[in-house]
């Protein structure tokens, strides 16, 4: 990533001050305000294709994009107090070596952790290396990540493996007729996207793309454990339906322009929505794969969130080993969602012009390693913006909801919808 290039440029609102920095030693909002740059720029460059007017700069406010990747702490009815963002087993826990992280959001991801641990994981956690614990928790189906330093990451995790990936993968899967757009003002108007993502970086991605104008139909399978706290932050501008992996999802791809799933490397690919299957029936298909921890080396299938390869990758032991430290945002989660939304945005506008059925990749260890990679913060102040400028007030299923606008949005979204309130179909 070329991080030197999109700056925190942009007006100041009133009430906000320039950031630099959160607290901590990776650029993170150096990482938002770049991220939020490209996807900006993707978007003008579609919009002047299609024969609007772009800027003729891209501006990103530091401080909005940085706040934007805590979008989850802001959002929330209108009145209330937040919500807590952990459910109550999730954390980090003492090893006998160390520290290990258990992710418990999920309720079938709290039950592997009761079935190894019972109701307190924290004596037999103890007892127990850090890595002990990551494989038992693995094994019984949940989510775990023992912290690790950058050099065990490199050496004897997947590290190495992972950095010789693109950040943003673009491959060319199979042949079609450009689709060229028809002209319109609005960047991805007409364009149809399907959202099979859930928590964070694929429903981020998707948010994206509903912001700069798409028709965007977000699939949950029957069944399926929903967060509803996250989906009312990052649903916004989405349709709502219900329906599994078989014929009647199968339509639907058939006439989507963008297929966004988050599941493991390998998953629908055996249940026969793998990418090359799905260009197969839809021939010009832009397909979204997005991934924990890559999609190549023996890691690959791991089951990880934003927290999780943090504690992996050695970013939550920037201050060694005695205690993790996180960063002061899931910046890995919503980084890779907006590197995606840009990935899709020049898809289509290459689409437009040379055809093709194309497949793009990204995952949270990936851009950990661009986290790495930008540097870090000098010695000097460091405080925190003021989100107060950036805040706005949207009705929804779940009540007026408070929540941080999309920066540098094209349209006004609409509030996020309840889970299977809409059919599954294009209308």
């Amino acid at each position: 990533m070329d991080a030197g290039t999109p700056t925190n440029g942009g007006t100041e609102p009133a009430g906000a001050r320039r950031v630099d920095a959160f607290p901590g030693p990776y650029k993170v909002v150096q990482l938002a305000a770049t991220c939020v740059a490209f996807a900006t720029a993707a978007a003008h460059e579609l919009l002047t294709l299609r024969g609007g007017t772009a800027p003729e700069s891209v501006a990103v406010h530091g401080g909005h994009a940085a706040e934007a990747f805590r979008s989850e702490r802001h959002t929330r009815v209108a009145g209330e107090e937040p919500k807590p963002l952990w459910s109550p087993l999730s954390g980090d826990y003492q090893a006998s070596d160390g520290w290990v992280r258990l992710h418990a959001n999920y309720p079938h991801h709290a039950a592997a952790i009761r079935r190894v641990f019972g109701d307190d994981p924290a004596p037999a956690v103890a007892r127990r290396t850090a890595v002990e614990v990551e494989e038992l928790v693995l094994a019984e189906g949940g989510a775990a990540a023992a912290l690790r330093t950058r050099e065990d990451w490199l050496a004897n995790g997947p590290g190495a493996t992972i950095r010789q990936e693109p950040l943003v993968a673009i491959e060319k899967i199979g042949d079609a007729p450009p689709r060229p757009f028809s002209k319109a003002d609005i960047p991805l108007a007409g364009v149809r996207v399907l959202d099979l993502t859930h928590v964070i970086a694929g429903p981020v991605c998707v948010r994206v793309l509903a912001a700069h104008g798409a028709d965007v139909l977000h699939v949950t399978p029957p069944g399926w454990p929903v967060l509803l706290d996250l989906v009312r932050d990052t649903d916004f501008g989405k349709r709502q339906c219900v329906t599994g992996l078989g014929a009647e999802l199968s339509a639907l791809a058939a006439g989507t322009d963008v297929f966004v799933q988050s599941f493991r490397p390998g998953s629908l690919a055996r249940k026969g929505f793998g990418a090359e299957d799905l260009a197969g029936r839809n021939p010009g298909i832009i397909v979204v794969s997005l991934s924990a921890y890559g999609h190549t080396g023996r890691w690959r299938e791991r089951r990880g969130f934003d927290s999780l390869v943090q504690m992996s990758a050695g970013i939550a032991a920037h201050g060694g080993l005695d205690k993790p430290r996180a960063l002061p945002a899931q910046a890995l989660d919503h980084g890779t969602g907006w590197l995606a939304a840009h990935a899709v945005m020049t898809t289509l506008y290459r689409r437009a012009i040379e055809g093709g059925s194309w497949h793009i990749k990204l995952s949270l260890a990936r851009t950990a390693e661009s986290l790495h990679d930008i540097g870090r913060v000098p010695d000097g102040e460091v405080f925190e913006v003021d989100p107060t400028p950036f805040l706005t007030e949207t009705d929804s299923d779940f009540g007026r909801l408070t929540h941080i606008r999309v920066p540098n949005a094209s349209v006004e979204l609409a509030g996020p919808r309840a889970p299977g309130r809409d059919l599954a179909t294009w209308w």
